[in-house]
């Protein structure tokens, strides 16, 4: 059985506890004490759906919070939430857990701290997850077309408690930020892509070599590849959001391709 099966069918018990199992359980519609011992209610619970368990609950969390931080919810925001939520196929009931998640983000009482320590905590040594989760917050934040000042601040705090850099979240924002301008519509291949948004999706220098720029490339593939991601602990209904990460990518080293090297060699 999947952990959507267990939450959904009432088994998931307790086994997750801290701040992370209090919310989930109040998403549930259940009031759990969030000092439960796991260990003696975690049987017939596996350590990866745990992890997907915990990536699912603290994403849509923490994004409701990041979107409230600058104080109103804008319809972009909303629409964010809900786009992912129809990437990844959700039900009825699943996505109610989705929007009560990101409800008790936007609460006045969230512990953010207490959930990414959680967070970092269960997630352990998995690099290129960290980097899924906090990719999907700052695309939150940028929905509304701008990164306002509470919603940097916030996403700065997350990135100290993930030991991420602030030089490597202000190259995510970049690439991020490319990404929003650049995506490609159904009609255009390269609708709204230019040379400059291309290289920032790539984080990597205009003046990058063929070389360096396949490299990047191949770095960016590896670390977004939904079936390794998924390997790892991100729910398998969220192949979604990491295959147009792959392909936005994809899409970005094949213009620099045809922009500039290709026609550099005709």
């Amino acid at each position: 059985m999947s952990w959507w099966g267990k939450i959904l069918g009432g088994a998931f018990g307790m086994m997750i506890g801290g701040p992370i199992g209090a919310l989930l359980g109040v998403a549930l519609g259940h009031n759990l004490d969030k000092g439960v011992n796991v260990n003696n209610h975690s049987a017939g619970f596996g350590r990866q759906e745990k992890i997907q368990t915990i990536f699912y609950t603290a994403t849509f969390s923490v994004m409701g919070h990041i979107c409230k931080a600058d104080g109103r919810v804008s319809e972009d925001e909303i629409q964010l939430a809900q786009d992912v939520m129809r990437k990844m196929d959700l039900n009825d009931e699943q996505k109610k857990l989705a929007i009560n998640l990101f409800n008790e983000g936007k609460n006045s009482t969230f512990q953010l701290n207490d959930v990414v320590n959680q967070f970092r905590h269960e997630i352990g040594f998995r690099p290129n997850l960290i980097r899924m989760f906090i990719e999907i917050q700052i695309m939150a934040a940028y929905a509304d077309g701008e990164l306002h000042q509470t919603e940097r601040d916030i996403l700065l705090n997350v990135c100290r408690l993930l030991n991420i850099s602030q030089a490597d979240f202000e190259r995510l924002c970049a690439m991020i930020a490319a990404m929003h301008g650049g995506q490609q519509s159904s009609q255009q291949q390269y609708n709204g892509l230019t040379l400059e948004k291309a290289y920032a999706v790539l984080n990597i220098s205009q003046n990058a070599s063929k070389d360096e720029v396949k490299k990047a490339y191949r770095r960016l593939m590896n670390q977004h590849h939904p079936d390794k991601l998924v390997a790892k602990g991100l729910p398998e209904e969220m192949m979604k959001v990491a295959a147009e990460r792959t392909h936005e990518i994809k899409q970005a080293y094949e213009f620099i391709k045809e922009k500039k090297f290709i026609k550099c060699n005709t």
